[in-house]
C-alpha cells in the first residue's frame, strides 16, 4: 500500500525528488517479490495483483477493505489477510522501515565521502 501511495505522490512532483521517491517505492516491492520467488510462486503476477488491490483500496472508497490484502504464498494468491487471521503490528513495520531507511541513507553518505575523497 505504501508503494502505491508513494508512486502517486511522486507523480505530483516535478523535480529530482520524484525519481528518488519512485525508486524508494519500487524498492518496497522487493520484499513481496522476494518472498514469492522463495516460495516458488510467480512473483511478477502476485506483485501485480497485490499492487492492483492496494491501488483500488486507495482510489475507490467501496474497495477500501482491499487495504488488508496480502500474499498467501502456500496457495499462491492474493488474499484478505484480516479475514485469514493474519494481523501484524503496525509499529514493528514502521520501526523496521525507519531503520532500513536510515541504514540506506548512512550507506549513501559513506559512498559520497568515498567519492569526494579519492
Amino acid at each position: 500500500a505504501l508503494n502505491v501511495h508513494l508512486t502517486g505522490y511522486a507523480k505530483t512532483l516535478g523535480s529530482k525528488e520524484q525519481l528518488a521517491i519512485k525508486e524508494f517505492a519500487d524498492a518496497l516491492m522487493v520484499i513481496p517479490r522476494t518472498l514469492a520467488v522463495n516460495a516458488a510462486q510467480d512473483a511478477t503476477e502476485l506483485a501485480a495483483q497485490l499492487c492492483a488491490r492496494h491501488y483500488a483500496a486507495q482510489s475507490d472508497a467501496a474497495k477500501e477493505h482491499y487495504k488488508h490484502y496480502g500474499l498467501d504464498l502456500v496457495a499462491g494468491k492474493v488474499v484478505d489477510n484480516l479475514a485469514a487471521g493474519v494481523v501484524e503490528p503496525a509499529m514493528s513495520k514502521v520501526k523496521s522501515l525507519r531503520f532500513a531507511t536510515e541504514a540506506a541513507i548512512s550507506i549513501l553518505r559513506i559512498d559520497d565521502h568515498i567519492k569526494i575523497n579519492p
